[in-house]
């Protein structure tokens, strides 16, 4: 961790309209890895219906584009205080996925057995057959993370072409994809859920926090204004 940084200017874009430095610094990885999942690479359309894994960052702004685009949004977590707070953050369904461990079936109960048409997917190994299962002929899969293992064991690949499933492996974005993000985001309500904020001293403390599973959305990290210009960074 550090202080202060030299970058090129090239590199940097405005924030957006009225959102203060600490929110924009959720934009950069987990707002521009929602938004290249499900606009970029997914295409997403008012009236879709959209699956997000857990509380995490990616996971929060994707509910939060896809309520923004007009679609539905189905979300899992083992939380059932999670649960709620995905409820009323727009949650359409949502999901325990500790006790329903086979919840792409539940999915599809809840799509009243077409699937849905976008899948962010974030667990990785343990999650990757459930995400198939859920999705609809010709949905998209939009593969972002591993936080449960980097190997899906038992793929039924078939059930992959034979439904048409698209998969795109994200990895952030480019500086075209942030812009038009930021542009969206100046007519949008949305703003960032930062649920705790740690200085920069306890960097080492917010880290497991966020191990722990403690985090809804993002994690700040306050650096001292009088040693800074740019005052935050996030988990």
């Amino acid at each position: 961790a550090t202080e202060f940084i030299s970058v090129p200017e090239t590199s940097l874009l405005r924030i957006p309209k009225g959102w203060s430095l600490e929110e924009a610094a959720t934009l950069p990885c987990a707002g521009l890895t929602a938004w290249v999942s499900l606009v970029e690479c997914g295409k997403l359309r008012a009236g879709e219906t959209v699956l997000v894994q857990g509380t995490g960052g990616v996971s929060i702004f994707a509910l939060q584009l896809a309520k923004a685009f007009g679609a539905k949004v189905i979300a899992t977590s083992s939380s059932e205080e999670k649960l709620e707070k995905l409820k009323q953050l727009g949650a359409d369904h949502v999901i325990n996925y500790r006790t329903n461990p086979k919840w792409g079936k539940e999915v599809l109960k809840l799509t009243n057995n077409k699937g849905v048409d976008h899948v962010v997917e974030v667990g990785g190994g343990a999650t990757f057959n459930q995400s198939v299962r859920a999705t609809r002929l010709g949905g998209h899969i939009a593969i972002i993370g591993v936080l449960s293992g980097p190997a899906a064991s038992n793929v039924v690949l078939p059930s992959i072409f034979a439904k048409l499933i698209r998969l795109s492996g994200v990895a952030m974005g480019n500086h075209t994809q942030q812009q038009a993000m930021i542009e969206f985001l100046d007519n949008s309500d949305i703003r960032p859920i930062i649920s705790h904020r740690f200085p920069l001293s306890a960097l080492g403390n917010a880290f497991q926090h966020q191990i722990d599973h403690k985090h809804f959305g993002k994690v700040s990290i306050t650096v001292d204004k009088d040693t800074a210009g740019f005052r935050s960074a996030n988990l």
